[in-house]
């Protein structure tokens, strides 16, 4: 069976992920076709896919707009396959923003129209250093405000590659 891993992503967590998945995929001894949304507008063929794994950041409470727009281009196609969507955010990365994250999840789904079969939030990355000073107060004050992280700690990965790996293999069967 073929598997589409369709993705977008932001600062390269996005694509760490989807890359993780096809390796899953590949692993569990089915084909991967990893396919970034960015790269393809709303022309997507997916004749021969059975089952296709959606991976995007979320960036100020929304996935990347090229990701929203070729999701709900193909919303048809995509709900003649099995579908696991993964939303990777930093909220996901925290018991108290779980809710938040899950919401940003329901948001996409209102705006495209579709929504998948299995449906999981992520935890993402902070990588302080490749931030501009806006985006840098941001992260420090509104998404890790009073929780267990400093940035000034320097990169860190919150995505728990155990937990990714049994969602993903679950979805494959």
């Amino acid at each position: 069976m073929t598997v589409m891993i369709l993705f977008a992503t932001v600062e390269g967590q996005s694509r760490k992920v989807a890359e993780f998945a096809a390796d899953q995929v590949r692993a569990c001894g089915q084909e991967a076709i990893l396919t970034n949304a960015e790269d393809l507008g709303a022309d997507l063929d997916m004749s021969d896919v059975g089952s296709v794994i959606l991976v995007a950041p979320v960036h100020e409470r929304r996935h990347p707009p090229a990701f929203e727009i070729t999701v709900g281009a193909q919303k048809a196609a995509l709900a003649k396959c099995k579908t696991l969507f993964l939303s990777v955010s930093l909220n996901a990365a925290f018991a108290d923003g779980l809710e938040e994250a899950e919401g940003y999840i329901k948001e996409m789904e209102m705006r495209t129209g579709f929504t998948a079969g299995t449906v999981k939030a992520i935890a993402g990355a902070v990588k302080p250093g490749s931030y501009d000073y806006f985006a840098t107060q941001v992260v420090r004050h509104v998404l890790l405000d009073d929780r267990p992280y400093d940035p000034n700690d320097g990169p860190r990965e919150f995505t728990n590659w155990d937990d990714l790996k049994v969602h993903i293999r679950t979805f494959l069967g």
